[in-house]
């Protein structure tokens, strides 16, 4: 392999290496929120019934 080859094969690994050190690192970092997390079964105000 030519000395090209090297240095793009080496270059294409560091990238996908630092992109899924980083991607890892935001995802596992993160504390998961549970406000945010809904259900299909929440009832949004609109499809309340009106109470009399």
């Amino acid at each position: 392999m030519t000395i090209g080859g090297w240095i793009i094969m080496t270059a294409s690994l560091v990238f996908v290496t630092a992109f899924f050190a980083g991607s890892l690192y935001l995802v596992l970092r993160r504390r998961p929120d549970v406000e945010h997390l809904h259900s299909t079964f929440d009832e949004t105000p609109d499809m309340e019934e009106e109470k009399d």
